[in-house]
């Protein structure tokens, strides 16, 4: 997959290939697509221990189960990248300060409902596979992440 901005182009793989953890971040809709923007990941409310986890190369999927925190339900994949390197640091947002780190994430990938993939994930075999949700950072299996990559880039 790649971005071009108009002056450089710039290479983002989120193929499956090589060793490599992937994590499912559960997040609202609406800063998913800040932390999209920004190129940034900030799970679990701005703690440091799921970003601390992760390393370069990692592959990250969103699920969002609202379109905004206490908003409507959404229930739908949101967003596929990678860490980008080793380093989490703190951000300051006027007395919030939320820890981070850098992921280039996929321009070109599509919102995918739960529903649509939902009887493919092993994840959701589990009767109560929603309650692992509520810890905010889960790591998928390789199965999943490759159907989650693959329903994202649609086959690309």
């Amino acid at each position: 997959m790649s971005v071009d901005d108009g002056a450089t182009r710039v290479d983002i793989d989120v193929s499956i290939d090589g060793p490599l953890t992937a994590w499912l971040g559960v997040v609202s809709a609406d800063h998913v697509a800040r932390g999209v923007g920004d190129g940034i990941a900030q799970i679990g409310h701005g703690k440091k221990g799921g970003l601390a986890r992760m390393r370069p190369g990692d592959l990250l999927v969103y699920y969002s189960p609202r379109d905004m925190f206490g908003g409507s339900a959404l229930r739908a994949f949101t967003a596929v990248g990678r860490v980008v390197d080793d380093e989490v640091w703190q951000a300051d947002e006027g007395g919030f300060w939320p820890w981070r780190r850098r992921v280039d994430y996929d321009p070109d990938a599509t919102t995918v409902p739960l529903a649509a993939v939902q009887d493919d994930l092993d994840h959701c075999r589990d009767p109560h596979w929603g309650y692992r949700l509520r810890r905010g950072l889960v790591e998928l299996s390789d199965h999943d992440a490759a159907v989650l990559v693959d329903a994202l880039t649609a086959g690309r």
